[in-house]
């Protein structure tokens, strides 16, 4: 179902910035990673505020004073709204699930995860597109089973993981980076607080993601953001990349 692109212009953003990052051997949560003398959160910030997403809240576990001192620095410690999660050594749907009241606020709803640097015309992408929820796929993807798999049959996204079940003609990386319109973020604080309440806390949240998707195929699309500069940051080689031949390719904005 295509929706205007003006639905979205007054929307909110969680960013899932609350593991320990074991991969990488960092003390600092990896959000806190400097590229170009800017952090990943503040290169966050700036591209929300870029594309008029005022709207901020963190999911924070490891170090969150490390992280509020970061706000600080950047004069908006009151104006992001900071969620613990206590149990985030479990899995990454406990982050989501935890934000339940900004995802039952009302709005559309931008979800990120916080190990990425990327550029920031993705956001302007992701908020213009026209499916009413959104995925960013990449159709650049590494072999394995690492990446998060957006798996598409005619154009429609049919499966949503690293090791898909169901049939496909194609697939692409996804970015880790989704628009929900407000009734489908309703639906995500439901589905990943179920995985909670359940015994289910181990899981990652693309799983909450990927049932609503299952469920509801009709009300999901991508938009291809295949010729934009990205990287998730796992591991040391992925500072190494992003640094060498990410940054310089990045169009870079101020902050506001």
């Amino acid at each position: 179902m295509a929706q205007s692109p003006l639905l979205f212009t007054r929307s909110s953003a969680i960013i899932l910035a609350a593991g320990v990052g074991r991969r990488l051997g960092h003390a600092v949560p990896k959000v806190l990673l400097e590229f170009g003398a800017k952090s990943l959160l503040e290169r966050h910030l700036t591209a929300l505020h870029a594309n008029n997403v005022r709207n901020v809240a963190i999911t924070v576990g490891h170090r969150p004073d490390l992280i509020r001192a970061e706000l600080r620095r950047l004069g908006v410690l009151d104006r992001v709204a900071l969620i613990e999660n206590p149990r985030y050594r479990e899995g990454s749907v406990v982050s989501l699930a935890v934000q339940r009241a900004q995802l039952a606020a009302g709005m559309p709803v931008l979800l990120m995860d916080g190990d990425v640097l990327y550029d920031s015309r993705m956001l302007a992408r992701l908020l213009q597109a026209a499916p009413e929820n959104v995925l960013l796929f990449d159709q650049a993807i590494e072999p394995g089973d690492e990446p998060v798999k957006i798996c598409l049959r005619d154009d429609v996204i049919v499966d949503f993981d690293k090791v898909p079940e169901h049939a496909h003609d194609r697939h692409g990386e996804s970015v880790g980076f989704f628009r929900f319109s407000a009734s489908m973020a309703l639906a995500l604080a439901e589905r990943a607080t179920a995985y909670v309440e359940s015994g289910r806390a181990s899981a990652e949240y693309e799983a909450a993601v990927r049932d609503l998707i299952l469920a509801h195929p009709n009300r999901f699309g991508y938009e291809d953001i295949s010729d934009l500069p990205w990287t998730e940051i796992d591991f040391e080689a992925d500072v190494v990349r992003a640094r060498r031949k990410i940054l310089p390719r990045l169009q870079e904005i101020a902050y506001a």
